[in-house]
């Protein structure tokens, strides 16, 4: 039997939960035990009587979440948790430590085997843990890009699908993986017209069938970059290097030359951005204006459509979670992309990416 906890999201405007109950019946017909923290589930739909009904138990102390085996989040520890974490213990949550020095010290010193979400990767490069959110991600961010343009929001005031008489709104894409495919996809379907740069020609040949050659598809580099970013409405960065940072492709000097009151959104973010200029924001305060460009770096955007993110991030991860509580640490020596994922174990730095990022603390 393994006890597994389930604490309540504290970063701003974050509403998923690493468990749906369904989820957690499951785990406690297989004999496990799961403690949940009184709340965690509200944001996403679910009470504490549905977690209840399920077999968990229920406990309004964070402290008492953290100290059983596996711990079960959605968003990296936030400062105030990091001393519950405890040695032996098992975290599986999204990370993104290349971008995140403070909390990477604070997991090594608390001598957890923490395993990211978004660094399980297969032997065919795929990462299962990350997609849905990506997918998620890259949907919403077109979606907010269309809202922010609107000049009540700070925009141009363009319609991204144009009408009769009037040009559809450019978007570029910057990465063609999910985020930037499911982006465009949303885009496409607005009207818009769309560009998208990557450096995979192999994916750019794919994206031509996807998206039915209705986008334009360019091999990016920097004046490419240059010609597509400053002709553009909206720009939504999707970069991604598994566990590393992402790379700076859009610098300060660039954003000035863009239209006035153009949108920027990094998906990026969390891994540091692929923009110069961003930092991260929130839900409540989702933009600033610099250099006349209004800026987005929501570093959870799926966090927005809480219900159907946690049903998909479950989905996605239960296999895994399934694994770990019957097996523990014998579930990543015996599964490969699960041990991909871990990133810090033991007080040492595991993830070549992340040890890249910080070799001082190697």
């Amino acid at each position: 039997m393994t006890t597994i906890g389930i604490p309540k999201e504290i970063k701003s405007q974050e509403y998923r939960v690493g468990l749906t109950p369904s989820a957690v019946a499951s785990l406690v017909a297989k004999g496990h035990q799961v403690m949940v923290e009184t709340g965690a589930g509200l944001g996403a739909g679910y009470d504490d009587r549905a977690y209840e009904q399920a077999g968990a138990r229920l406990t309004a102390t964070p402290q008492t979440i953290y100290q059983q085996a596996l711990i079960l989040k959605v968003k990296e520890p936030q400062p105030t948790e990091y001393e519950y974490l405890q040695p032996d213990s098992i975290l599986f949550t999204y990370l993104h430590l290349a971008a995140d020095e403070g909390l990477t010290k604070a997991l090594m010193q608390s001598q957890a085997c923490c395993i990211g979400y978004e660094t399980v990767q297969t032997e065919t490069g795929q990462l299962p843990l990350l997609a849905p959110m990506s997918r998620i991600a890259g949907r919403l961010a077109t979606q907010y890009g269309a809202h922010f343009l609107t000049k009540h929001q700070g925009g141009r005031g363009v319609l991204l699908g144009g009408i009769a008489g009037v040009p559809a709104g450019r978007v570029v894409i910057l990465g063609g993986g999910v985020v930037g495919t499911e982006s465009a996809k949303v885009a496409i379907g607005m009207g818009a017209q769309v560009t998208i740069l990557d450096v995979n020609l192999s994916r750019l040949a794919e994206l031509e069938t996807i998206l039915q050659g209705r986008a334009q598809l360019l091999y990016s580099h920097p004046d490419q970059i240059a010609e597509a970013v400053t002709q553009a409405d909206l720009v939504i960065g999707a970069v991604l290097v598994p566990g590393a940072k992402a790379p700076l492709l859009i610098p300060k000097s660039l954003i000035a030359q863009m239209r006035p009151y153009s949108v920027l959104i990094d998906v990026a973010v969390d891994q540091g951005g692929c923009i110069e200029t961003i930092r991260p924001t929130s839900h409540d305060q989702p933009t600033y204006l610099l250099e006349n460009v209004l800026h987005c770096g929501i570093p959870n955007l799926p966090g927005a459509v809480a219900r159907s993110a946690t049903q998909a991030l479950v989905n996605a991860t239960f296999p895994f979670v399934l694994s770990l509580a019957e097996q523990g640490r014998t579930a990543i020596e015996q599964n490969p992309a699960l041990a991909k994922g871990v990133n810090v174990d033991r007080g040492r730095l595991i993830h070549p990416q992340v040890r890249q990022a910080f070799p001082h603390l190697s």
